[in-house]
């Protein structure tokens, strides 16, 4: 896998966008792209899993899907920046345009970041730039706020901070609690992650500059799932 220039498109035109696809847990995420893959949704297809936990779900998932799955738990003593060379040399066994992080649970290197600048991307359960971090859904809960949501967004060296491209809301509820709150925002994850992909893969979503550009449109701010949905179902000309 070459050393990409910053932001440039992932994929050529009428190519199919090939994913690396890194993951710590279950990998509901995973089965969510898969099933776009599958169903023809997306035009992408995902070539290789790896995860740092070894016997993560997410491997048995892409096994079962004859997708070929590498563990790479950190070493003991390792720095971020030797892990993220190890994850590096491991992704050039591929020829990857696109590296989706699906629940992957560890901090990644600048230096790896830098590398896969413009094709590296993630999905956050929050509404970002609120929320930055893990225990999102208690958060929102203790603070008594009444919207939660995710986030997908291009990946930047600085922890959930990089330019955002298109986010989900839901509503938080009258006893709400993690659970609950957390199995909303998961469902709304599955939708839009996907679309993302499918907007790399159509050559519609670039970066330039560090900032996210659809149909050649600049994204001063994420875009809403659910705004996307109203104008649709008012005729207006709309992402798909």
């Amino acid at each position: 896998m070459s050393s990409p220039a910053e932001c440039e498109p992932a994929t050529p035109s009428g190519r199919v966008l090939r994913l690396a696809v890194l993951a710590s847990g279950t990998g509901s995420n995973l089965g969510a792209i898969l099933d776009a893959c599958r169903s023809g949704r997306i035009r992408a297809q995902v070539l290789v899993v790896i995860s740092d936990r070894p016997g993560a779900t997410a491997l048995g998932r892409a096994q079962a899907h004859g997708i070929p799955t590498l563990e790479l738990p950190p070493l003991t003593g390792e720095s971020r920046t030797s892990h993220g060379e190890r994850l590096l040399a491991a992704l050039t066994r591929f020829d990857i345009d696109l590296v989706v992080l699906a629940g992957y649970m560890r901090i990644l290197s600048a230096e790896f970041v830098q590398t896969l600048a413009g094709r590296l991307i993630n999905i956050h359960p929050s509404l970002l730039p609120r929320h930055k971090g893990l225990h999102t859904h208690r958060r929102v809960l203790e603070a008594g706020e009444l919207e939660h949501g995710c986030t997908v967004h291009f990946v930047t060296a600085e922890l959930d901070g990089g330019p955002p491209v298109l986010q989900s809301r839901v509503t938080v509820l009258e006893g709400d609690d993690e659970a609950r709150l957390a199995a909303r925002v998961l469902e709304r994850e599955h939708v839009i992650f996907p679309r993302v992909i499918g907007w790399i893969a159509d050559g519609r979503l670039t970066c330039d500059q560090g900032i996210p550009r659809l149909d050649g449109h600049a994204l001063d701010a994420p875009l809403l799932e659910d705004r996307l949905l109203e104008d649709s179902s008012a005729g207006e000309a709309t992402p798909r």
